[in-house]
């Protein structure tokens, strides 16, 4: 299998992850959008979305209301889609950072979200208050941030704020910038 390798990407590879509820969907969405407005191609891979459409899943966990990944088979589908890198970059949207090589990613972004945002948005989704509870938990002790920075070199971690719309429009332009000089200083080599 062929394995994706940062110093040939032509765009820059970019990992939003965050506690549920953070707004990584959407903001990748966003990004994917703000980029097509500078005719630059880049794709937005949700692999929980994946996961599920791929049947890269072993069982779904009644308890926890989630599906459980079969990590292998997926791991190997998105390395296939990421080793597409002349054309297009990716921003990939999931929640745990650990999954996935280093070698995938110029760049890792850790959403933060204030509780009583993240309580709100998560009980419109209508999760049980347990599942609220653990993802609160985990934002509380900032799991997603220290998987990151545990799992990549912590120059490569932004922590962005995902409170409010205004906050959402800062983070996207902060990664059209950055994804920007990552092409700009790949047009150099």
């Amino acid at each position: 299998m062929q394995q994706t390798s940062k110093r040939l990407r032509k765009f820059p590879n970019i990992l939003v992850t965050g506690t549920p509820g953070c707004g990584k969907t959407t903001l990748c969405e966003n990004i994917v959008s703000a980029m097509a407005q500078q005719n630059i191609k880049y794709n937005h891979l949700n692999v929980s979305q994946i996961a599920v459409d791929g049947k890269f899943t072993e069982e779904y966990d009644m308890e926890r209301q989630t599906h459980v990944l079969d990590e292998e088979p997926l791991l190997d589908h998105l390395e296939e889609i990421l080793s597409d890198f002349e054309e297009t970059g990716y921003v990939v949207d999931y929640h745990s950072s650990e999954l996935f090589p280093e070698r995938w990613f110029d760049a890792v972004v850790c959403l933060a979200t204030d509780n009583t945002v993240l309580y709100n948005r998560l009980s419109k989704r209508g999760y049980a208050e347990q599942k609220i509870q653990e993802n609160l938990q985990c934002e509380i002790f900032q799991v997603c941030l220290q998987e990151a920075q545990e799992s990549y070199d912590k120059d490569l971690v932004l922590h962005l704020v995902n409170d409010t719309d205004d906050d959402m429009e800062d983070n996207v332009e902060s990664i059209s910038k950055l994804i920007n000089t990552g092409i700009n200083s790949r047009r150099n080599l």
